[in-house]
C-alpha cells in the first residue's frame, strides 16, 4: 500500500466518524490516533484535494470564511473499506533512543542512563494518557467506541512494555563495571525520538 493510500485511509476514516474541516481532521488524527499514527497538514490537505476531485468526499458549506467542512460520500466509504481490506504496511521502526544505546559505549553509562530514564518518564505519561482516554471511552456509546478501545489497549500495553524494558535496562546499566564505560562524553540533547 502506497503512503498516499495510507494517508487517504486516515483521512477517509476520520471523516467516516464525522464531517470536519481539514484543521479539525488534523487535530482528530493527532489526538485520537497520535499514539500510533501521524499525518501532517502537508499530507492531509493534498489528500483532501485528491479525495474531493475523485468524488470520495464533498465540501460542505463553510461555517466561517476560509474554513470548509468535508464529509465522506458513499463512494468514499466504499473506497475506505477497500483500503482497510488491504494488508497493512509495517515499516521498519526508527528509534533514536535505541540507536544511541546500541552505540552507548561511545557516550558513556550516564548518558545512556539518562536516555532510559527519559524514555521511562515518557512511557509513564503515555500510560496515564491512555488510561484517561479509556475512562472517557467508558461513557461513549457510539458505534466506533469499541474499535477505538482496541487501539487504546495497544497503547497501554506498549507503554507498560516500555516501562518494563526501561526498568530492566537500568538494571543492566547498574551492573556495568568501570571498564565498560569510556571517559565522559558530551551530553545527549534531549527530545530526540
Amino acid at each position: 500500500m502506497a503512503t498516499t493510500d495510507q494517508t487517504q485511509m486516515a483521512v477517509l476514516g476520520g471523516l467516516s466518524i464525522a464531517p470536519m474541516t481539514g484543521y479539525a481532521l488534523r487535530e482528530q488524527i493527532r489526538d485520537a490516533l497520535g499514539h500510533f499514527w501521524a499525518e501532517s497538514f502537508g499530507q492531509i490537505y493534498p489528500a483532501l484535494t485528491a479525495l474531493e476531485r475523485d468524488g470520495l468526499i464533498q465540501r460542505q458549506a463553510a461555517l466561517r470564511a476560509g474554513s470548509s467542512t468535508f464529509a465522506i460520500t458513499p463512494r468514499g466509504t466504499e473506497r475506505l473499506r477497500e483500503l482497510l481490506a488491504e494488508a497493512p504496511v509495517m515499516p521498519k521502526p526508527r528509534n533514536g533512543v535505541l540507536l544511541r544505546l546500541f552505540f552507548g559505549r561511545q557516550v558513556g553509562e550516564e548518558a545512556c542512563r539518562q536516555l532510559v530514564q527519559d524514555t521511562r518518564a515518557r512511557a509513564e505519561t503515555e500510560l496515564a494518557e491512555m488510561r484517561h482516554i479509556r475512562d472517557e471511552l467508558q461513557a461513549d456509546t457510539g458505534p466506533d467506541a469499541p474499535y477505538i478501545l482496541l487501539t487504546v489497549l495497544a497503547g497501554e500495553h506498549a507503554a507498560r512494555a516500555s516501562l518494563t524494558w526501561a526498568d530492566e535496562a537500568l538494571g543492566v546499566l547498574d551492573s556495568l563495571t568501570p571498564q565498560h564505560s569510556p571517559a565522559p562524553a558530551p551530553a545527549i540533547v534531549k527530545d530526540h525520538p
